[in-house]
């Protein structure tokens, strides 16, 4: 799965970005610093990994991880070419999510000045200005579309037909200045049709409010204004915006573990900002992690929320998928309770799952397949 940042010049992105892969040094303070998207793996912080090791001897942990993309700074005017917009707008219709950065600090720490295109500080414009780019980014894809697309479904083509369908209910929301993903269809063969669009506003968003040193938590002026605002398009204040301090993060990255603690205590910090964003951009793009367990390692595989027990199965390799016959399964905390997989059995709590299980968050598993 992945994820694009996206966000003005000048608003932290690729400190944020550098931070959270551990990428090295903080970008250039000008706009356009990135041209083409750098691309890391962000592994997901996961306590339930430690809890299994606790009670499982095992060589390595493996996270999941996150792809992260970051994309260039998006200006007004980018759906129009603006900044070199439309080659930046091309990346963000490849990625599943979107994580938009929000400057929320008026200058650097030490009182250093950074230049903001727009020449002032406001997370509610500059969150407008970038939503406003990628609509006008999908009405110019929909309006090229629909007229192919109304000559095709005169030929009676279910796909051609759905496709045109689609189209037309997503042109008057875009019209009205609002995103793909307020559209709502029931039909699975328009659902299908819209997906394949990658629309760059059909995708969910995650904003993230880059904060000053002194407001880690993100409760200053310019960071409640960002949730405000976010609150009034709809999106909920406290999921769907995290505070982050990219410069605090990009140090806290170079630090070894016992330094890093002792900063964070220093600032009032129960763990990095970065590691509640990563969590937050996995959960936002629906997906959750199950667990296999063993003596070369023990490893967080990321299913979709709703996966059956063969498709996780699948994750591993298709020929698990292909020929899967039952899974043995039980839960992180199954094996916190009772501190091994024997006591586990012994206690009647392995459970025996068939195809149709539905995946739960947390589930340990073994399968059993024949090719």
């Amino acid at each position: 799965m992945e994820a694009g940042i996206v966000g003005l010049p000048n608003v932290g992105k690729s400190t944020l970005f550098n931070a959270l892969t551990k990428a090295g040094a903080l970008a250039a303070n000008y706009p356009f610093a990135t041209i083409e998207p750098n691309v890391g793996v962000v592994p997901i912080p996961d306590a339930r990994l430690e809890v299994i090791r606790k009670h499982i001897e095992s060589q390595k942990i493996i996270p999941a991880s996150l792809r992260l993309v970051d994309i260039a700074g998006l200006v007004r005017g980018a759906s129009q070419g603006e900044g070199k917009g439309n080659a930046f707008l091309s990346h963000i219709r490849e990625v599943d999510a979107i994580v938009q950065v929000v400057r929320c600090f008026e200058s650097a720490p030490g009182g250093e000045e950074i230049t903001h295109v727009e020449g002032s500080v406001d997370p509610a414009r500059d969150i407008d200005t970038i939503n406003m780019e990628l609509i006008l980014a999908d009405l110019q894809t929909v309006e090229s579309a629909l007229s192919k697309a109304e000559r095709a479904a005169k030929s009676g083509d279910r796909e051609a037909v759905a496709r045109f369908e689609v189209l037309k209910k997503i042109r008057p929301i875009l019209d009205a200045g609002k995103p793909a993903i307020t559209l709502k269809i029931d039909d699975p063969e328009q659902k299908k049709t819209l997906k394949g669009l990658s629309l760059i506003t059909a995708k969910k968003v995650l904003y993230v409010a880059n904060v000053n040193d002194d407001d880690p938590n993100g409760r200053g002026p310019l960071a409640m204004k960002c949730r405000e605002h976010v609150k009034k398009l709809g999106g909920d204040p406290e999921q769907d915006v995290v505070p982050v301090c990219a410069r605090i993060e990009s140090e806290l990255a170079e630090l070894d573990d016992a330094s890093k603690l002792e900063m964070l205590q220093g600032l009032g910090m129960k763990e990095p900002a970065l590691n509640a964003l990563a969590r937050a951009a996995y959960h936002l793009l629906g997906v959750q992690s199950y667990y296999t367990a063993g003596p070369k390692e023990i490893r967080a595989w990321t299913v979709p929320q709703g996966a059956t027990a063969p498709q996780a199965a699948g994750v591993i390799h298709t020929d698990f998928e292909r020929g899967f016959i039952r899974a043995e399964i039980y839960s992180v905390a199954d094996l916190e309770q009772f501190g091994s997989e024997k006591a586990i059995k012994d206690a009647g709590r392995m459970r025996v799952e068939g195809k149709g299980y539905i995946m739960q968050d947390a589930d340990v598993c073994h399968f059993l397949f024949n090719v």
